[in-house]
């Protein structure tokens, strides 16, 4: 830039000698005036035009250029008439008609056909990878994964399975090659997947195996191999068969053998269907595809089934809403990490392998994401808030004296205002200067993020949309409309909404008349329409009915609100809400989104019910912020030590009670006090569902004796 700037000065000189030659050759009067004034500028001046010249000429040559939305932003969903009483949908406006979008590529309507794509564009490329520690991505090519799939699949047939009888097959893994591969062998042979996850404890996978009367189950280590055996020993289970990704002992196998179930090692089983090998029979889109049991907050899980429509469908809005600035290409890679247990990350898989893309696995450890992301270098990072929130106090964590703050802020401010304009870029000289870092952590190739399974903090979706440089997503929906059905339009960088209904399905709102949400209010419960809304859940008519009514409407639970440009914003939750004493109507969820905004808060419950007149909430402080936080306002100590200092309780209470002021919220919405916990609420410790959602019953029950306690210090 350097040698360009000197260029420029040089040129400007030059033409300056120039002009004043042709000046005294024309010997005009009024132009030796002007020669004599241009002579008279000191030199140091004409190189400091030169220098203002060539940075504007730099400016106007590399100037960032806005992405060109694919809609008018304004308005990025059109209203339209359902029904004969009066009822109102939206749509999206990328379709150019009312008619749903069920799939984007012809070939590729159903699962199978998505990864034959993916064979076929990738010209047999790389498609699935993992690491050993400290190693480099190992992969396996398209064809390798289809011939060990066809393996799997034939094996499964020859010991009974079929699309027409015993069709379910269970899959209790991590993510890693093996888990897509024996899911596509199920899609190749007509047969159904049905994910279990561990955290689901073994009364939930007891009930699946019933449920779904599960024969045989592909594991990928021994202690999921002694889970089963715990769930099935002497109950009569169905499973008959267990397949093992990772070496197994004779004692496993001879307690297996007791129970009257056989465990086989993957490779020897690829190996019976390498020798008995079946000709694929691929399913229809209409057919099943997956069983995805949903881990609700109360009772046993329901198992939502999902066709292979379903799935294309909804791979197919994402692929269309994204297609102008960020369509995917087999030079892509993606970081699976997300259980692939849910529908989230197996819809992104969907978009990656139809394009013939990469999918590499973390090592299992999430820990170690962070080594994963340098190594694979991935373009698509999928993201759920609580990693948002991990990575944003990272970032301000590092932000320790005020002079460091000053410039992340401006730095910040600056590429806001270019997201503001429609500019995604990671090239500004604050990039360089401030951002390079946190790009560099995650690879520094990443192109294209989504964050969905739960509400975003505005301010760190808009913080980390500038700070990372990319197309950053943020969707709303849940595994019975397949995964999503709302997502944020390309050129709308501005936070706080989830964005238009999806191509593949209309959305409508529906009244929530105890809570005062009105669909004439552009308010209500959000309801769901369209090919990716899932059929119901497995022999359960009750629970379907529940949730689709008789017009196939998807009740979601979930309280939106049309904003203006025709986008939609979740505001409440209609399934948590409780009477306090006096008769007023409380959404906790709702309360405690806008407390998380608290800088010191890492989680927050907010309690309240029918025999109180007011709220309490139990608090569990960030363990990298508070320390920060806390000694802005004069208090120190351990993490330990600030949990029990009444001082910090006081402060955070305070905080958080100005943030429900400024959001607006009732005095009877605003808790009367809190007490600080210092444990984070997890899956682990069942106090989440798998999908990082308060499990508000159990919590309740952990927390009866703080929450009697805070009710007793209030009256007294």
């Amino acid at each position: 830039m350097f040698t360009f700037m000197l260029f420029q000065c040089v040129s400007l000189k030059l033409q300056s000698m120039q002009a004043q030659e042709v000046l005294r050759q024309l010997r005009m009067p009024e132009l030796d005036d002007v020669r004599q004034y241009v002579r008279g500028f000191p030199t140091n001046a004409l190189m400091g035009m030169g220098a203002f010249a060539a940075i504007t000429t730099y400016w106007f040559a590399t100037r960032p250029k806005a992405l060109k939305p694919p809609c008018d932003l304004t308005q990025q969903s059109i209203e339209m008439p359902v029904s004969k009483g009066g009822e109102r949908a939206r749509r999206s406006v990328l379709n150019d008609s009312s008619e749903l979008m069920t799939h984007y590529y012809s070939d590729a309507l159903t699962m199978y056909e998505v990864f034959q794509r993916g064979l076929r564009v990738s010209n047999n490329g790389p498609c699935l990878g993992s690491r050993k520690p400290n190693q480099p991505y190992e992969w396996e090519t398209y064809g390798e994964v289809a011939s060990r799939a066809e393996n799997i699949g034939s094996a499964l047939l020859h010991r009974g399975h079929s699309h027409t009888g015993d069709k379910y097959i269970g899959i209790f893994s991590q993510n890693r090659p093996e888990w897509t591969i024996s899911e596509l062998a199920c899609y190749t042979y007509s047969l159904v997947a049905v994910p279990l996850y561990d955290t689901l404890g073994t009364e939930a996978i007891s009930y699946i195996i019933d449920k779904a009367s599960i024969s045989t189950v592909i594991c990928d280590v021994p202690e999921k191999v002694r889970m089963i055996l715990d769930c099935v020993s002497g109950q009569g289970r169905s499973v008959k068969t267990i397949v093992v990704m990772e070496a197994i002992d004779d004692d496993l196998v001879t307690r297996g053998k007791e129970s009257g179930i056989e465990i086989l090692k993957l490779k020897e089983f690829e190996a019976l269907g390498k020798a008995n090998l079946h000709k694929p029979l691929p399913p229809k889109p209409e057919d099943l595809a997956i069983i995805c049991f949903t881990s609700g907050t109360t009772g046993n899980p329901k198992g939502a089934m999902l066709t292979h429509g379903n799935v294309i469908s909804n791979t197919a809005a994402f692929i269309r809403v994204t297609q102008v600035h960020c369509m995917l290409n087999l030079h892509d890679i993606h970081v699976s990490y997300l259980p692939l247990a849910h529908m989230f990350e197996r819809v992104v898989q969907g978009v990656i392998l139809i394009h013939g893309a990469r999918i590499g696995y973390f090592q299992g450890d999430i820990r170690l994401l962070m080594d994963d992301l340098k190594t694979l270098q991935p373009t698509v990072f999928p993201v759920v808030p609580r990693l948002l929130n991990r990575m944003f106090d990272k970032v301000f964590g590092q932000a320790n004296t005020p002079l460091k703050r000053w410039l992340l802020d401006f730095a910040f401010r600056r590429k806001e205002s270019e997201l503001k304009s429609g500019v995604v870029r990671k090239d500004s000289m604050w990039d360089k200067l401030i951002f390079k870092k946190v790009q560099a952590s995650l690879g520094g190739r990443v192109r294209l993020m989504i964050t969905g399974a739960a509400p975003v903090s505005p301010t760190i979706l808009t913080f980390l949309r500038a700070a990372l440089g990319c197309q950053f997503y943020e969707g709303y929906g849940q595994t019975e409309c397949t995964a999503g059905c709302s997502m944020s339009m390309p050129g709308d960088w501005s936070a706080g909404h989830v964005g238009p209904p999806l191509p593949c399905n209309y959305i409508k709102l529906v009244d929530v008349a105890e809570m005062n949400y009105l669909a004439a209010n552009g308010e209500g419960e959000v309801c769901v329409k369209g090919p990716n809304v899932f059929l119901g859940y497995l022999e359960d008519p009750e629970k379907t009915a529940e949730a689709i009514d008789a017009d196939g409407w998807l009740h979601t639970g979930d309280v939106g609100k049309w904003l203006p440009n025709g986008s939609l914003k979740i505001i409440d939750r209609k399934k948590h809400i409780f009477k306090l004493a006096q008769g007023e109507y409380i959404a906790p969820e709702k309360i405690e989104t806008v407390y998380n905004r608290s800088d010191p808060v890492a989680q927050i419950f907010v309690h309240g019910d029918s025999l109180q007149a007011c709220l309490v909430g139990i608090v569990v402080p960030d363990p990298d912020f508070l320390p920060i936080w806390a000694k802005k306002k004069g208090l120190e100590g351990s993490y330990s030590e600030l949990c029990s200092n009444q001082d910090v309780k006081k402060a955070i209470l305070e905080d958080i009670l100005n943030l429900g002021k400024e959001a607006g919220l009732k005095s009877f919405e605003q808790v009367r006090d809190i007490a600080l916990h210092q444990e984070m609420f997890s899956v682990q410790n069942g106090l989440l569902t798998p999908t990082l959602k308060a499990k508000r019953a159990e919590l309740q029950s952990r927390f009866r004796d703080q929450i009697n306690a805070l009710y007793a210090k209030i009256k007294i």
